[in-house]
């Protein structure tokens, strides 16, 4: 009898307790499992966010591969041949002295023979810094004859021998046709209807050659201010103002045989 009291009480108390424990035990497996999915969360976030670190590691590699393939690809270079103007000495030190201001007399100091002085060179008025190359600018070099002067002329016409000058009056002659300038055509005995489509296309290759002149003229400046490895750099102008002693560059010159030879001709069909 006794043991059948103790059997009624356990079960008295298994009813009493058992609800309020099943709430306890879902409410502790509830939280676990949203503490769970949290983590989850809290571990996707981590593995997919970068961290400046990572940002350093990814760019540190990229360096070290291109500077890997640029020593084996050039022999000598981590940079691939580039070196920035920081890195240039000379250029530095023009920047600080300011821009130079020389007549063509004070200018022709600056060809090489003097190894204190930089190597100069101007191009339709302007002056660059040719130092980086004395084996070309310098004495014995191949473009020695540049060194020292304003020889913009030569460079649009390639007379390295007689043009070595800045005077560029007359060179757009050597892209005009050589029908339009001979001057065995007595344009008086023309048709008035020949003589002005003749008058009309002087004017036009007129206007064209003297942009070819000037396109050419800064394509030289382009090279010597910067250029493809920045080796050549602009510090200053030629003065050819008042007081300067300068007195012109005197009469036309007549274009020199190279040019004249690389005319343009038109056959008689087309000068018809």
């Amino acid at each position: 009898m006794a043991s059948d009291l103790r059997s009624r009480a356990q079960a008295s108390q298994h009813r009493e307790n058992g609800p309020t424990s099943d709430r306890g035990t879902a409410r502790s497996e509830k939280s676990a499992q949203e503490a769970k999915s949290t983590y989850s969360i809290d571990s996707d976030d981590h593995s997919t966010r970068l961290s400046v670190l990572d940002v350093v590691r990814v760019l540190g590699g990229l360096f070290l591969l291109s500077s890997t393939l640029s020593y084996f690809i050039t022999g000598n270079s981590i940079t691939w041949n580039y070196r920035p103007p920081i890195t240039r000495p000379a250029r530095i030190k023009a920047w600080l002295q300011g821009p130079l201001h020389l007549t063509d007399a004070q200018l022709s100091i600056y060809n090489g023979t003097d190894p204190t002085l930089p190597i100069l060179l101007a191009v339709n008025g302007t002056i660059y810094d040719v130092s980086a190359s004395p084996h070309f600018y310098g004495p014995g070099g191949s473009y020695h004859f540049f060194s020292g002067r304003d020889a913009t002329r030569s460079f649009v016409t390639g007379c390295f021998d007689t043009d070595l000058n800045g005077d560029l009056r007359g060179v757009e002659e050597m892209f005009i046709s050589t029908d339009l300038t001979d001057a065995s055509i007595d344009e008086s005995t023309l048709p008035k209807e020949q003589k002005r489509e003749r008058k009309l296309r002087k004017e036009r290759e007129a206007r064209l050659a003297k942009k070819r002149v000037e396109e050419t003229v800064k394509g030289w400046e382009r090279m010597f201010d910067g250029g493809k490895e920045g080796r050549y750099f602009r510090v200053g102008k030629v003065n050819r103002g008042p007081g300067s002693g300068w007195e012109g560059w005197g009469e036309i010159k007549e274009l020199c045989v190279k040019a004249r030879e690389g005319r343009p001709r038109r056959t008689a069909e087309e000068v018809r």
